[in-house]
């Protein structure tokens, strides 16, 4: 038995935790620039509560609210300017995935410059970013947990994940009290996210002792936890274990990366910008039907946890928890056509050659245009 583990991160996990977050700024730096999105942590208040938090503590702060679902490589641009500009030394993310990973690119290209495609593509290297703070507020990307920024090139369509360790936050604070607020609609999206996660890294060939551990606590956690908070939003403990399995999804995937239905969903929503959870709805139980004889052991196994039998209902077992979160989806419904689907598998090759190597079937180009054909 031989493996490699290795992930910076430190963790600040609990109710209310939220309220160390000036604290932990100023071990930092002294200027922060604030990253979110445009309207919810203002609507709660939390933005306001983390600008108060950072003043007493002597951290001033500038204010970037900018970022949309599926992040652009031009936002990441503008909140770097405005880092530069300012002169911040610090850069705390606020919000969901899409704020954390636009924060990660602004922290790495403020200190980088030039053209972050260099750097998604492995064609330049580097080992530098601003210090970061994630402050999640939605359990589903798990982006608190890793040194993975997902973003997409406007210009090409290609929405591909900036990967290195100066990125991997120097704390996150993940407060399972901020997560209550996020609509029903949404908590089904980011948890099913979170689902994937785990299920896809325990799936990886790149799996190993310790990410299947994390991974299978993962699901056994979504599966405990995912439909009773849908329809129980007061059920903090509830909460606990489903942001639990998030921040474990995202550390696992560091390690043991993403397999088939997140190769093959980026294309989607980097094309048609639509909202990741429903891509993977719409993919992840045709992909699994498929790939059942390639890990028959693994399948079986997730789908006791889901409360399946064995590996011949798994993807029969996921679409009924799909249909209790109200996410039963097709590719088709969320604005993808036929006319797009050779794009697509010709996208999913060019920017997803890792995720679906490490699948327990490894699908081929015709192959990936039939899943797309079916999912549409």
């Amino acid at each position: 038995m031989e493996f490699q583990y290795h992930l910076p991160v430190n963790l600040l996990f609990g109710r209310g935790k939220s309220d160390a977050v000036g604290e932990k700024a100023a071990a930092l730096g002294k200027r922060a620039l604030i990253v979110t999105g445009g309207s919810s942590a203002k609507r709660s208040g939390l933005l306001a509560k983390v600008e108060g938090l950072l003043r007493e503590k002597g951290v001033s702060s500038v204010l970037f609210d900018k970022v949309k679902p599926n992040p652009l490589t031009t936002t990441v641009y503008d909140g770097a300017a405005l880092a530069a500009a300012e002169g911040c030394d610090l850069v705390i993310a606020v919000g969901g995935g899409s704020s954390i990973d636009a924060a990660k690119g602004i922290a790495f290209q403020t200190v980088n410059g030039g053209d972050i495609n260099d750097f998604i593509f492995g064609r330049k290297v580097s080992t530098a970013a601003l210090p970061l703070i994630a402050l999640p507020t939605t359990c589903g990307t798990g982006s608190e947990g890793n040194g993975f920024a997902v973003m997409t090139n406007p210009q090409t369509l290609d929405k591909k994940s900036l990967r290195c360790n100066a990125i991997v936050p120097a704390c996150s604070i993940i407060d399972p009290l901020l997560m209550t607020t996020m609509p029903q609609s949404t908590l089904a999206c980011v948890g099913f996210d979170a689902l994937c996660h785990n299920m896809e890294a325990y799936l990886s060939a790149l799996a190993q002792p310790l990410t299947t551990i994390q991974a299978l606590e993962g699901i056994r956690l979504c599966a405990q936890s995912l439909c009773q908070v849908y329809e129980d939003p007061s059920d903090l403990e509830g909460w606990e274990r489903l942001t639990l399995a998030s921040t474990l999804g995202g550390m696992v995937i560091n390690s043991a990366g993403v397999a088939a239905p997140h190769s093959l969903e980026h294309p989607a929503s980097g094309l048609k910008d639509i909202v990741h959870g429903k891509g993977l709805a719409a993919l992840t139980p045709l992909i699994f039907e498929q790939s059942i004889g390639g890990a028959p052991e693994k399948f079986a196994l997730i789908s006791k946890l889901l409360g399946g039998r064995d590996e011949k209902d798994c993807a029969e077992t996921i679409r009924e928890l799909l249909s209790k979160l109200d996410l039963t989806t097709t590719l088709g419904e969320q604005g993808i056509s036929e006319a797009d689907v050779d794009w697509l598998a010709e996208n999913c090759l060019k920017i997803s050659a890792a995720g679906l190597s490490n699948h327990p079937l490894v699908f081929g180009l015709e192959e990936i245009k039939r899943i797309y054909r079916e999912a549409i």
